[in-house]
Order: structure tokens, then C-alpha cells, then sequence
């Protein structure tokens, strides 16, 4: 550690990493707008709302459009839990080290483990759900129900996109800020103007729809259908945490990363609610895709509403937003097992720890990032009933670690921590957090439930949560036996100590600040 009590004015980015106990070794090439794009494309609405609009659609009818409000108020508040902990903590590698700092490195561990299992999973989803929409582009009719891919197809498709990936992500930092800045862009038009244009000229339904629940509660009700939906908004709204990931390769980390996380909260969900609405409105038969008729839905109703061309050109856009955010997952999956081998709490840390001298990126981690996906590949080509049910619980796994950094921050601010970052929620800090933690519980409570499928077998219907289960119990008899964090000499358990140095360095430097806020404002 450097000395506790610097000068203000020493407190460069490099120099605050330094202080936090480590050296410069990325560049810092990701702009605040880039750091808001990758964050977003993460999240990623169009993808989102592509991947699940016919899901959500034959589980709850169209009233599934208010559990991306839902969700996105949730989230809200732990993206403000988050933005206090990394304006304290603006260090690579995200939920690992902010538990690390706020708690200790057998926590950090643990939830490393977890998130880590939903980061790499996240790739996969993401790659496979591309696999309709190139095959869509690449049809010679794109109004025909029956032209989603086949097992085979979405195999060799994925497999493309993680490779061109990862390909892109080895050549530095600065491709994968522009790829995030022409994703964002992408995904933006396709949401903005197409979704205006599908409600001014192409309305085929009443606004009403979204009250309707289209037979889809049965006799028993609409509670048990509706909730089961759920996963339509809580997919949604995952990836905003990677703005952290990236930490150590964006300049001003302390005040761009909240304002990063909460735009791609606010902005993200906002888009997500348009598309939602837009193809709902416009959905030339929606009780068939209600019905599950039409397998396919999105690329039928732009065929009937913008044409043979009109569809190539969005199904481009969507392409586009999908690879850009299969490289934000590749990349925030990256710093996360950096982060974690940097502090020697990862079998071979040395390999896994190295950066490119040329590029400046963590290939090694890179890679082995992208090794699980491909096993995955194979296991949904035999299985692709399963892709869903693999998608809940990537979603329980982030969910999961998203609260054991809440849970840490409560922790921590009852042991009297008062962040000293350059963001911070004042007095709002306890019930913030406290609802953000409400939030979570109710979330994994809902993923982790039993499909309402009574036909499937046992395992099947708990799968999310037996996944879950399976991954924690062997993350805990590796951290019980092996007991990496033995051999980790890296700061933990710091963050009330370090909120009073810094703020001691404020209070005691305030004659000079207005005339440098460049690390504490």
C-alpha cells in the first residue's frame, strides 16, 4: 500500500489504483460513452427483447410488458448500491473485489465463483439466441413460421459468433470501445426507428392488448402463468455491472461508472419497454404467436410490416448489437478472472494474470472465458429444450452475487462505513440498499421456482435451482479444501479504513480541491 494520506493532487487515476494496492496496467481508452455502451449492450434491449418476446408472449399474454418495469426499478436501486462501491473501488474485475474490500477474501471467492458461472453462460445464451436471426437474414422467406434454426445450425452459428468475439477482443481495448459505441448506435436505430415506425404506421392491435391476457391463464388463474413470465424482465436487466468490469481501462472510473450504470438501467429499460410495446401493437397476428403458432414471431411481423428489405436491413442491426454484446460478456467475464488470478486466488494465477504487451488485454483469461461456452454448445445441441432453462439459471447465479454485494455494503455500513467515493447516497445509502436486497430476494425467489410444467421430470422442472446449487456446493468444498485465499496477500475487508483516509485526505487538502476535484467531488 502507498502512503495513506497523499496529496490530492497526486490522486491521478494511476494514483488512486495505486493507493487501492495496485499498478497501472491497462489503458484507459474506454470513454464514458463507451463504458454506457458496453454497459448496454450487455443488457442489451434488442437482444433481450428478441431472444424472449415469443417466450413471454405464450407463457402471459402481452401484459409481460410490465415486468420490465418491474425489473427495471429493482435494478435500479442496486445499480445505486454498486455505483457507491465502485466510486470507492474503481478496480478491475467488479462484484470480485467490491465484496473483497467491503467483507473478505473467502466472500469474494465465493461469489466470484457464482458470477463467473453466469458471466460465461451469458456468452452462451447470447451466441445461441443469434442463430434465429442469421438464419432469418439468410432465408429466402422470412414470413414462413417454421424458419427457426435447427440444433445444427444454432451449433455452427454460435460457435462463429464467440470466435469473431474473441478474435475482435484480443486486439485491445480500444476496438472493443468502438464496437460498443457502433452496437450502441445499432441497437438504438433498430430500437428507435423501427419502433416508431411500427407505431405510427403499422398498428394492428389496441393499447388495451397489454391488459388482455389472451387465454393464457387457462381455468386456474393468471397469477401462476404471469409469474412464470417473469424471466422476461429480469433476463433484461443483467450486464449493467459490467461498466465496473472495465474500472481500471476508463479514465475518471470514480464518477463515469455510476452515471454508466444508472444511464444503462434507465436508458436500457426505457428502449426495452419501446420495442416490447412497438412489436406487440404491431404483431399482425398476435394471438397466434400467443398460441405459439409462430415460432418466430419478430421477423414475421417485420416481413408484414416493412418488407423483404426493410427486414435484411434490421435483422443486420440486430446481428450487430448481438456480436457487440457477446464481446461485452467475453470482456467483463476477462477482467473478472484477471482481477481474481492478479490476487493469486486462482489455480495457475500466473497464466491467467498475464496481459499483452502489445494489446494491453488479458488473453489468457480471454480465452479461457470462451472454453465453457463451446462445451455448452455441444451439450444444447443434443439438448436445445434446455437453452432456456440454462438462461434462468445464469440468471439465478447473477443474481445471486448481485446481492452478496448488497448484503456486504449493509454489512459495512453497519460496521460504519460512509462511502468516500465520488459517488455516494448520502443518507439514502441504508434504505436503498435495504430495498434493492427486498428486490433481489423476490427476484432469485421467482427464478429459482419450478417450470409449471407438470409433464416434465423433476429435475427438469428445478433446474435453475439445482444448477445453482451444484456449482455453489463445488465452489465450497474447492474454497473449504484448497483454501485459495491462503495464498492472496491482496486488500480486503478495507472499506471503512480506506472511506476515512480518503476522506481525511479531502478535509485536509480543502483549500486546494476547487482548484483540483480530479479525484474526490
Amino acid at each position: 500500500m502507498s502512503d495513506p494520506h497523499p496529496p490530492p493532487e497526486a490522486f491521478s487515476d494511476d494514483a488512486y489504483l495505486r493507493t487501492l494496492g495496485y499498478e497501472e496496467r491497462f489503458d484507459r481508452r474506454v470513454s464514458l460513452w463507451s463504458n454506457f455502451a458496453l454497459g448496454f449492450l450487455y443488457l442489451s434491449p434488442l437482444v433481450g427483447i428478441i431472444a424472449l418476446f415469443a417466450q413471454g408472449l405464450t407463457t402471459a399474454g402481452p401484459p409481460v410488458v410490465w415486468w420490465i418495469i418491474i425489473a427495471a426499478g429493482g435494478q435500479f436501486l442496486v445499480s445505486l448500491v454498486f455505483g457507491e462501491v465502485v466510486s470507492q473501488y474503481p478496480i478491475a474485475g467488479g462484484l470480485y473485489q467490491w465484496a473483497r474490500r467491503l467483507w473478505s477474501g473467502p466472500y469474494a471467492w465465493m461469489l466470484s465463483w457464482i458470477y463467473i458461472s453466469g458471466v460465461i453462460i451469458g456468452i452462451t445464451t447470447t451466441a445461441i439466441f443469434s442463430a434465429d436471426f442469421v438464419q432469418a437474414l439468410l432465408h429466402g422467406n422470412a414470413t414462413d413460421p417454421g424458419t427457426a434454426s435447427t440444433p445444427g445450425e444454432k451449433f455452427v452459428i454460435a460457435i462463429v459468433v464467440t470466435v469473431i468475439g474473441l478474435l475482435l477482443n484480443t486486439t485491445g481495448s480500444k476496438t472493443l470501445a468502438r464496437i460498443a459505441k457502433v452496437g450502441l448506435a445499432a441497437e438504438l436505430s433498430g430500437i428507435i426507428v423501427v419502433g416508431l415506425y411500427l407505431l405510427v404506421f403499422e398498428r394492428h392491435n389496441s393499447v388495451s392488448v397489454f391488459f388482455d391476457t389472451m387465454g393464457t391463464g387457462g381455468t386456474g388463474g393468471y397469477a401462476s402463468p404471469f409469474l412464470a413470465s417473469a424471466l422476461v424482465g429480469l433476463l433484461l436487466f443483467y450486464g449493467f455491472e459490467a461498466c465496473g468490469e472495465v474500472a481500471e481501462e476508463t479514465p475518471n472510473p470514480g464518477r463515469a461508472i455510476p452515471r454508466s450504470m444508472q444511464m444503462t438501467v434507465l436508458i436500457g429499460g426505457a428502449a426495452a419497454l419501446f420495442a416490447f410495446a412497438g412489436y406487440v401493437l404491431a404483431a399482425p397476428d398476435l394471438q397466434g404467436i400467443v398460441n405459439g403458432e409462430i415460432t418466430n414471431p419478430i421477423p414475421v411481423i417485420l416481413q408484414s410490416t416493412l418488407g423483404t428489405v426493410g427486414t435484411k436491413i434490421f435483422l443486420v442491426v440486430a446481428l450487430t448489437s448481438f456480436l457487440a454484446c457477446v464481446m461485452g460478456q467475453q470482456a467483463a467475464a476477462s477482467r473478472l478472472i484477471f482481477s481474481f488470478a492478479r490476487d493469486d486466488m486462482f489455480p495457475r494465477s500466473t497464466w491467467f494474470s498475464k496481459i499483452s504487451t502489445r494489446t494491453h488485454v488479458p488473453v489468457n483469461a480471454l480465452i479461457a472465458a470462451n472454453v465453457l461456452p463451446i462445451l455448452l454448445y455441444v451439450f444444447i445441441y443434443y439438448l436445445p429444450d434446455s437453452l432456456f432453462r440454462i438462461a434462468s439459471f445464469q440468471m439465478l447465479a447473477g443474481y445471486f452475487a448481485f446481492q452478496m454485494v448488497v448484503f456486504a455494503s449493509l454489512r459495512a455500513r453497519r460496521k460504519g462505513w460512509r462511502p468516500a467515493g465520488r459517488f455516494s447516497l448520502g443518507r439514502g445509502g441504508w434504505p436503498v440498499s435495504i430495498a434493492a436486497l427486498a428486490y433481489g430476494i423476490f427476484a432469485m425467489v421467482m427464478l429459482a421456482k419450478p417450470s409449471g410444467d407438470a409433464n416434465l421430470a423433476f429435475y427438469d422442472r428445478w433446474i435453475s435451482l439445482i444448477g445453482f446449487l451444484i456449482v455453489a456446493a463445488t465452489g465450497l468444498i474447492y474454497l473449504l479444501v484448497a483454501k485459495p485465499f491462503r495464498r492472496s496477500s491482496a486488500p480486503e475487508g478495507d472499506a471503512v479504513e480506506m472511506a476515512e483516509r480518503l476522506r481525511a485526505s479531502h478535509l485536509a487538502a480543502e483549500p486546494t480541491e476547487r482548484k483540483d476535484e480530479s479525484w474526490l467531488s
